[in-house]
């Protein structure tokens, strides 16, 4: 299983990794608001993660760190 690291305080709320996941790992936080006013990408069903780095590779902000 691997690790994933959001610095949620930069995330725009793009959506993008929630998009390009394919194994549903990524929500955004319907209840949680960063100090931008968005709401912050997090692993929702980490247990499901393969690694794959779609994530990580697609945020324009370098939000996500993946670790296997």
């Amino acid at each position: 299983m691997a690790k994933l690291t959001f610095r949620t305080d930069y995330c725009k709320g793009c959506g993008l990794c929630v998009d390009v996941c394919p194994k549903h790992v990524i929500a955004l936080a319907p209840d949680k608001i960063n100090k931008k006013g968005h709401h912050p990408a997090e692993a929702v069903d980490i247990e499901k993660c393969v690694g794959c780095a779609f994530c990580a590779t697609m945020c324009p902000d370098t939000v996500i760190k993946v670790e296997r």
